[in-house]
């Protein structure tokens, strides 16, 4: 599937210090309804099947539910709201948006208890919102995938996390380390866990998820550090396609991954992983250096290729001549 990512507006209910949107809050308003039709229609026109909603906090756009219809009318197959989760405390709203066409919602949260996930987000109250929003969605039948910033202050949390998680009923779960950009690069020295401390917490939180049968992805963690969990690696499925940022459309957000805003060193060429991997987000070795990440060698055995969804060799989504092997290293 190819999908954009539309940037609807930068107002936010909630003040996290990890947000990589920084203060764009402060100086960047919302897009025009026509101007999201434009996104929605360029897209659409190069391919893009599914589209997803955000921001800042797409839930506090007037237009959000006649941009999801105009999506819908356009041909769209797939419509994500990513979201803090807080509005979708009101059964109504969420009732509207189904109504209007959304086919996944996609709340964040980033603790098990409310102290410490309103620690993280800035706003009493946002907890019991984002958990009553889940209930919602899954009452209306709604596909729910949730995303969590993994920080120093949750990551120990992340297996209590992903038990709530299955509790609540949710589709899909994933944790996301810290992208120490916007916000979260202003609070890099108390946000950003070192990420061979963070692994053993988020291992037993994937094996809730693969114990209950439950999707479940980490982002931002290369395969060099998740051994037997190659299948929860989030890169290999993040779909392909644009990205309308304030001021900015990126024809394939992949390829700026990739190209632009993750990294590898030299030594990565000799691991078995390379040509799937995407490295770390390159913020994190310029502050902790590469000693965490080791080559793996050796050739893909028949299960890891199985687990990272290759099927045969020959079939790599990255083999040579089906993507240009771009890769910036850094100094």
């Amino acid at each position: 599937m190819k999908r954009i990512d539309i940037k609807i507006g930068f107002d936010c209910n909630n003040m996290c210090g990890f947000c990589a949107q920084g203060g764009k809050r402060a100086r960047t308003g919302r897009k025009s309804l026509r101007r999201i039709k434009a996104d929605l229609s360029r897209a659409k026109k190069e391919g893009a099947t599914g589209v997803v909603f955000t921001g800042g906090e797409p839930t506090l756009h007037p237009d959000l539910t006649a941009a999801v219809r105009a999506a819908r009318a356009l041909g769209y197959e797939s419509v994500q709201v990513q979201t803090n989760g807080r509005r979708f405390a009101y059964y109504d709203y969420c009732l509207e948006l189904k109504e209007a066409g959304v086919t996944e919602m996609g709340p964040s949260l980033h603790g098990s208890t409310p102290e410490l996930h309103e620690k993280l987000t800035r706003a009493p109250g946002s907890f019991r919102e984002a958990v009553g929003g889940i209930l919602n969605c899954r009452k209306l039948g709604l596909y729910v995938l949730t995303n969590s910033v993994i920080t120093s202050a949750n990551y120990k949390d992340l297996p209590e996390l992903a038990r709530l998680f299955v509790k609540l009923g949710v589709n899909q779960f994933q944790f996301a380390y810290v992208h120490l950009v916007g916000s979260a690069w202003e609070n890099r020295k108390t946000l950003a866990p070192r990420k061979s401390a963070v692994l053993p917490y988020l291992k037993r939180a994937l094996d809730v998820g693969r114990e209950s049968g439950t999707a479940c992805y980490t982002e931002a963690v290369p395969y060099c550090l998740l051994k037997g969990y190659e299948d929860c690696v989030a890169e290999r499925v993040i779909p392909e396609g644009p990205v309308s940022d304030a001021d900015f459309y990126i024809e394939s957000y992949g390829d700026y991954r990739r190209d632009e805003g993750k990294a590898k060193r030299k030594e990565c060429r000799a691991c078995r992983w390379f040509r799937l991997c995407e490295g770390p987000w390159r913020e994190y070795p310029g502050l902790y250096g590469w000693d965490e990440f080791k080559p793996v060698k050796g050739k893909h055995t028949a299960l890891e290729r199985n687990r990272a969804g290759l099927g045969a060799a020959a079939a790599c989504p990255c083999s040579p001549g089906q993507r240009k092997p771009l890769r910036r290293f850094p100094p």
